[in-house]
């Protein structure tokens, strides 16, 4: 992999994005003569999607996208705006993927859990997500309907609307981040070529004999029981799940509260 930077949605022609994201322009012009087109916008989304999962989001260009289908850059245009509406598809596209909680889940928590480990799933099916920033996210009917659903997981219980918004804004922040410490934690053992085992074992001689445990006596014990249990110097899954239960239980005794 090369440089690897940060993408932003949102960042092309609003009108355009939205009707990429909706098919608009897809839709048939019974007017139009000539021959029938080659391809379709959503063959295009699905190749940049392929090209972003094998070889990362910068992989991505509308050259690449047109020489792995076999016609000319220009003609790429004639379906996809450019590469920043192509953007705002491909996450729309992704979180299409996402299975939605429904009625099965017997209680709000663990409707709220099922949306949390789709959610830390998700980037890890795709990693280049955490490539995207979505300050302005694409309005698009997949990313609705997540939004949608997710909402569903805490209505009637009692929260206000902001605060429904706000809980499910955490939920994936949670799942975002410890999936960033996972992803990147797999992403260092295939740059360094050594496993967290092997760097541990590369470290642990210096730290023996330069860091005093009596200056560091609970980073000492902590860090020494943390690492005994993750095997690793992070440990992304338990942050993850951890972190998910004490975010229910703050959310439970926020609806206890307008119970009383």
């Amino acid at each position: 992999m090369g440089r690897v930077t940060t993408e932003y949605t949102g960042a092309g022609d609003p009108r355009r994005s939205l009707e990429l994201l909706w098919g608009v322009q897809d839709e048939p012009d019974r007017l139009r003569r000539g021959p029938r087109p080659k391809l379709t916008a959503a063959q295009i989304v699905g190749r940049a999607l392929e090209i972003a999962d094998a070889d990362g989001l910068d992989a991505v260009s509308i050259r690449r996208i047109a020489d792995d289908l076999g016609v000319s850059p220009m003609s790429i245009y004639t379906y996809v705006p450019g590469k920043a509406e192509l953007l705002d598809a491909m996450l729309d596209r992704t979180v299409g993927e996402i299975v939605p909680p429904g009625d099965e889940p017997p209680g709000w928590r663990e409707r709220v859990t099922h949306v949390a480990r789709e959610n830390w799933r998700i980037y890890h099916r795709h990693p280049w997500l955490l490539q995207v920033a979505t300050a302005r996210p694409p309005l698009g009917p997949h990313l609705l309907d997540k939004y949608e659903n997710e909402l569903r997981t805490v209505e009637g219980l009692g929260l206000t609307d902001i605060e429904m918004d706000s809980a499910i804004a955490l939920i994936n922040g949670l799942a975002e981040s410890a999936a960033r410490t996972s992803v990147n934690r797999a992403q260092a053992e295939r740059r360094s070529g050594l496993t967290d085992e092997q760097w541990w074992e590369a470290t642990a001689p210096f730290l023996e004999k330069h860091a005093d445990p009596a200056r560091y006596p609970l980073g000492t014990r902590v860090g020494t029981a943390a690492s005994e249990a993750y095997g690793s110097a992070v440990g992304p899954e338990q942050s993850f799940e951890f972190g998910l239960a004490r975010i229910l239980d703050g959310i439970e005794v926020l609806i206890a509260s307008r119970r009383t």
